[in-house]
């Protein structure tokens, strides 16, 4: 079952997750940050450190956003990191972050699409994606496309929000995404919707062994599944 960002659009997912990026993009780093409690920070260094024995040297990572796995990617002295994205007001915020971190000779953020992109075959060391295959139009072939451009052997990492199962955790935690969420956004997002629908798109999408099943009829390759800080986010680890 798919979740919209607007229900009553007739808009497609794809065009409705661009828009609705667009939307809350001058915001959006701020109240990520408040509403993760910076959590959202230590998921990224454990990206980091997973990806690290393995040195990539050119690692894409898609649905970047403001680029902020991609720049916590950059400690690892890759040669390129190429952040893509949607939605260009996301992008132009990731830009100017870059800018300021002086990091435009090693990160370069564009505008595309996560399940039709122009690069070749076998291309990448390292994928990467946080917070954003649960807003693709067509997972599967997303994935497909994020399988195609890796090369053999190498790492594909998803960092995505999961449902928390630990009582009392479990509790607190849906009270916070379906009230408290929704109303921070609201105060500061002129999108409505958007922080409803981003709660609302976890509860639906696969996660542990149904996403791991789905990435090994992908084709992936020793898969493992790492749950992280009461189950809040998972990070999924695989090889082409």
């Amino acid at each position: 079952m798919a979740v919209l960002p607007n229900s009553a659009s007739e808009a497609s997912k794809k065009e409705q997750v661009e828009q609705m990026f667009d939307d809350i993009a001058p915001n959006y780093d701020k109240l990520n940050h408040i509403l993760s409690f910076q959590i959202d920070n230590l998921w990224r260094k454990r990206v980091r450190k997973k990806l690290a024995p393995q040195q990539p040297q050119e690692i894409l990572d898609i649905a970047t956003g403001t680029a902020d796995l991609a720049i916590e990617l950059s400690k690892l002295n890759p040669k390129k990191i190429i952040g893509l994205d949607l939605s260009a007001q996301m992008i132009a915020a990731g830009d100017e972050k870059l800018k300021a971190k002086k990091l435009t000779h090693i990160i370069s953020l564009e505008k595309g699409d996560s399940e039709d992109m122009r690069f070749e075959d076998n291309r990448f060391d390292a994928i990467t994606v946080s917070f954003g295959v649960r807003n693709f139009e067509n997972l599967d072939k997303g994935l497909t496309e994020i399988h195609r451009v890796l090369k053999p052997g190498k790492a594909f990492i998803i960092l995505e929000f999961s449902k928390v199962k630990t009582f009392p955790i479990k509790q607190f935690y849906n009270f916070y995404s379906r009230y408290i969420i929704p109303f921070i956004g609201k105060l500061f997002s002129k999108n409505n919707e958007a922080y409803t629908y981003l709660p609302n798109s976890v509860q639906v999408f696969p996660e542990g062994e149904e996403m791991c099943l789905i990435l090994k009829n992908i084709g992936f390759t020793n898969i493992i599944c790492k749950r992280l800080t009461f189950g809040i986010a998972s990070m999924y680890y695989c090889e082409k």
